[in-house]
């Protein structure tokens, strides 16, 4: 399967505490730093996402509506 520019894949394994680490290749693509805040959108039919934080607005308004 060929590599579609800006498209990315990762997985991760979530802990006993529930905690999961971000892949290093990830954190770089999206500038993420400890301690940073990250927000976590959940859909019972389309799933769950972490935004880059710069598109935290526009990602919490397609989830669960403008309003």
């Amino acid at each position: 399967m060929g590599k579609s520019e800006g498209k990315y894949a990762w997985t991760v394994t979530v802990g006993t505490k529930g905690q999961i680490v971000l892949p290093k290749e990830a954190r770089d693509v999206f500038d993420i730093h400890p301690g940073d805040t990250l927000i976590i959108l959940g859909d019972r039919e389309q799933g769950m996402a972490i935004p880059p934080k710069s598109q935290f607005s526009s990602f919490f308004g397609r989830v669960f509506g403008k309003q």
